[in-house]
């Protein structure tokens, strides 16, 4: 075999074997790389909340009686001092003919009294007018030295004493009076008669100005003392509940900036924390599990245009910005995994993936924080499962999160 073959079959066993390498070696990885990259951060927490009135008013019937149909409906407006239902009082139950005979009797007896009173006072008020002759007399006399200063004093004694006299029986003719109208409303209810004005209903106006949030009776009909009619509210001091997780609820803070978001309008509305209620309670989650929630409660910053829409009990997204910067290195969370009680992620070189360590920071939603390991611009993989390790072969495919 001369020499030109021996070249040639060498360079085919090259080639053969280089193919044959090839053919057996693995097939690169295909996987999702996220390039790090600083921008805006926020951890915050996210609940879903509710709005509420902050003073709700509960109208209530303040005596017994029958009320009249409210006319008013829910949605309507109110101003302070309007007019909202009116009631009749309950009537006076009927007497038999002894308690009217009674009572026509005891009208008798407190006009005789009336009248006896007003005989006395009509007495003490000449004895007044007579003691201030005197003491006017007195003082001309002991002017002139006719009459001794122990003699005037005794007549301004007898002055004041009629004075005092007087006041006491008009005091006494006022209480006669009392009694006697008194007696005479027992008689008349006695009789079936009724006073001037009392056919006149009672009317309940209104304590605020705002809006008919429900209506408890409606219709004509008997009521109790203290019975709910309708509730009333001011929808500019509209607010949201949210009931946080009693963890979450710790590190929320009054004054705290919140975002609610998904309430219907077109944009996002500003609220602020106005107060993080002392005292939770339990619920049961959709899964069965127990839940320590925390009310916490969010004014809205916004002017009252922005949500007019809003009514009492709507649905609201809160979401509450624990901390924010606008320059923060950060990753998909997806893209951390533990190795040897550290964190780390695999950086896409070239073709190929290495692990890096690193050290995280906050978290918000899908994103981590980074703190040291990454410099903004490298690219990892987005999800790294089982077959990517150290420097394996990879396929990277671009992939967005935002």
């Amino acid at each position: 075999m001369n020499m030109k073959r021996k070249i040639i079959l060498g360079i085919g066993l090259i080639a053969g074997a280089t193919l044959l390498v090839l053919a057996l070696r693995p097939a690169p990885i295909p996987v999702s790389v996220v390039t790090a990259e600083r921008a805006g951060f926020q951890e915050y927490v996210e609940e879903e909340g509710r709005t509420s009135l902050r003073d709700p008013h509960t109208v209530s019937t303040p005596i017994g009686g029958y009320l009249r149909r409210v006319e008013l409906e829910v949605g309507d407006d109110v101003a302070a001092g309007d007019i909202l239902f009116s009631m009749d009082p309950s009537p006076v139950p009927a007497l038999d003919a002894r308690a009217r005979e009674q009572a026509r009797q005891a009208v008798g007896a407190a006009r005789a009294r009336l009248e006896s009173i007003e005989a006395e006072f009509e007495a003490l008020r000449a004895a007044r007018r007579f003691a201030a002759l005197e003491w006017e007399r007195a003082e001309r006399l002991f002017g002139e030295g006719a009459i001794s200063a122990s003699e005037r004093d005794r007549v301004r004694l007898a002055l004041e004493r009629a004075e005092g006299a007087e006041r006491a029986g008009t005091k006494a003719v006022e209480a006669a009076r009392y009694e006697l109208r008194n007696a005479l409303a027992v008689l008349e209810a006695a009789e079936g008669d009724s006073s001037p004005g009392a056919d006149e209903p009672l009317r309940i106006r209104a304590p605020l100005s705002g809006v008919v949030l429900a209506r408890h009776r409606w219709n004509e009909g008997l009521v109790a003392p203290g019975e709910a009619v309708m509730d009333l509210g001011d929808l500019s001091r509209l607010e949201v509940t949210v009931d946080l997780l009693s963890m979450d609820a710790v590190r929320v803070e009054e004054g705290m900036r919140v975002e609610l978001t998904r309430w219907g309008g077109a944009e996002d509305l500003a609220g602020t924390v106005r107060r993080v209620e002392p005292a939770g309670f339990m619920r049961i989650s959709a899964l069965g599990v127990e839940e320590q929630r925390v009310p916490v409660r969010v004014v809205l910053k916004d002017a009252r245009e922005a949500w007019a829409a809003l009514g009492k009990d709507y649905r609201v997204e809160a979401r509450f910005i624990l901390w924010e910067d606008d320059d923060v290195l950060q990753i998909p969370s997806s893209a951390l995994f533990r190795h040897e009680d550290r964190w780390g992620v695999y950086v896409v070189e070239g073709d190929r993936a290495f692990r890096r360590f690193v050290e995280p920071g906050r978290r918000s939603g899908l994103w981590t924080q980074i703190h040291e390991g990454l410099q903004s611009g490298e690219r990892v993989v987005a999800r790294p499962g089982d077959r990517v390790e150290e420097g394996v072969r990879v396929r990277a495919e671009e992939f967005t999160y935002r």
